[in-house]
Parts: structure tokens; C-alpha cells; sequence
């Protein structure tokens, strides 16, 4: 996933009928169009500030303080998608955790109002916020990084694997269309990542993507490369347990 800083030329320019709340979004990046962030769809990207893990590979250490200055503001994005409409089909929430800002919503509504889809890529921290969001989505990026018990040697946060679970939980019974994407730690062996796919199959994930952890910008300057190669990590899952299995990276 890209991100880059915006584009004066695109972006410039604001919007007088942003709400009140949507203009509290604290925006930390924004990509005016992409073709991978959302399948299928020509996207724009917004990438909010803030996360609540540490996550050790971690490439958007930026992104992390939800208190940094915003790149740009809301009424600068909505006078740009309103400029797109007819050219763009999908805007996507990225970050960051999106779901931690509470005037993520109203971002949403007001981008569903202009006729674009609307995607969020998300760690699942907020079950509880989550849910709220889920009437507005149309499209869902889940990273569910290792099984619950997991979680706090990769994110330093204790029972946060429990919360992704339960997102992932309450995605799938919403019916929204969803990718779960695991990012691989360096030293995990095939039978790792077995596991790992296995439960998420009998979860009823149907559609699978492992991800490379690329270790040249990590939050966490001590993690290593890669030990053995995406690939051959990958030849120990059942590409047939799900629908669909995607590698990137590799």
C-alpha cells in the first residue's frame, strides 16, 4: 500500500458544506488514485493519524501519534472527490487505525453522499466503533497479524488479539465483502503460518492474503530480514481452504 504526501494541483481548494464533525478528521496522508487499495475499483486513499499498537513492522511510524499536525484537511479532500465523481469509484480509509477517530463516520457518509463506494482498511482495535461503521462500508481490509494469543509480542499490547478476532467476527456477519492480509514476522516457519490459515479457514475466511514484512523501515529498528522466503512460508497453506489466496511481496 502507497502513501505519498498530497497533491497541491489536486487537492487545492476546499468545501463549504462540510459538516462540522467531518472536518475534525486528522488526516495524515492521502493518495488522489490508486489501483490496489481497493480490488477492482479506481480509489482515492486517506490515511488518518493515530493507532493505539506498536506494532513491530510497522511501516507508517508516522502515522502513530494521533496528536501530530494533519497534512491536509477534509474540506480540501471533499472539494477534490467532488471534482472525481464520474472518474473514481471508491474512497479508502486507511492509517493508521481509521476506526480510533470519532469523526470517521461522518467522513464516510458524506463521501457515500457523492456516490463513491467506500472501503476501510483496518487492524480491528474497536470492535465496539467498528460496529458502528459497518452500515457505511462497502468493502473491507482486515489484517488479523498471528492467533489471538499472539498479538502482544507483535503489537506490545496485551489482549489486543482478542479484539481483532472479534472484528473479524463482526465483519463476517455483517456480509460485507472482506480480505483478511497477514503481514509475516521474519522468524516465522511454515508451521506458523499453517496454523494460522487453518484457523482462519474454519473461521470461514474466504478470502486470504500474505503479505512480506519488508524490515528497511520498521518501527521496530532490531527486526530482521526475513529468515525464510515468503514462498516457501506459503507452500505449507491449502491455497484451496479459501476462495481466494493472494501473495504480495514475494
Amino acid at each position: 500500500m502507497s502513501r505519498q504526501a498530497p497533491c497541491p494541483s489536486d487537492v487545492d481548494g476546499s468545501h463549504a458544506g462540510v459538516s462540522a464533525e467531518s472536518g475534525q478528521l486528522r488526516i495524515g496522508g492521502f493518495v488522489p488514485l490508486t489501483t490496489i487499495d481497493y480490488p477492482g475499483e479506481l480509489a482515492a486513499v486517506i490515511f488518518l493519524q493515530g493507532c493505539p499498537w506498536r506494532c513491530r513492522y510497522c511501516q507508517n511510524g508516522s502515522l502513530i501519534d494521533p496528536s501530530a499536525a494533519p497534512v491536509i484537511g477534509w474540506s480540501q479532500i471533499r472539494g477534490f472527490l467532488e471534482r472525481r465523481r464520474g472518474l473514481l469509484d471508491a474512497v479508502v480509509f486507511s492509517g493508521g487505525e481509521p476506526t480510533l477517530q470519532s469523526a470517521l463516520g461522518s467522513a464516510m457518509t458524506e463521501v457515500r453522499g457523492l456516490g463513491f463506494k467506500v472501503g476501510l482498511h483496518t487492524a480491528g482495535p474497536a470492535p465496539k466503533r467498528l460496529a458502528r461503521l459497518l452500515h457505511l462500508l462497502d468493502w473491507v481490509a482486515l489484517d488479523i497479524k498471528a492467533l489471538p494469543e499472539d498479538y502482544p509480542a507483535i503489537t506490545g499490547v496485551p489482549r489486543s488479539g482478542e479484539a481483532a478476532w472479534e472484528s473479524l467476527s463482526l465483519i463476517q456477519a455483517s456480509g460485507i465483502p472482506l480480505e483478511v492480509r497477514t503481514t509475516i514476522m521474519p522468524h516465522w516457519a511454515p508451521p506458523d503460518l499453517e496454523t494460522l490459515a487453518a484457523a482462519l479457514a474454519l473461521r470461514g475466511v474466504r478470502q486470504y492474503a500474505v503479505q512480506a514484512c519488508d524490515t528497511r523501515h520498521t518501527l521496530d529498528p532490531l527486526l530482521g530480514p526475513s529468515v525464510i522466503p515468503l514462498a516457501q512460508l506459503a507452500a505449507a497453506i491449502d491455497p484451496a481452504a479459501f476462495d481466494r489466496f493472494l501473495l504480495r511481496g514475494h
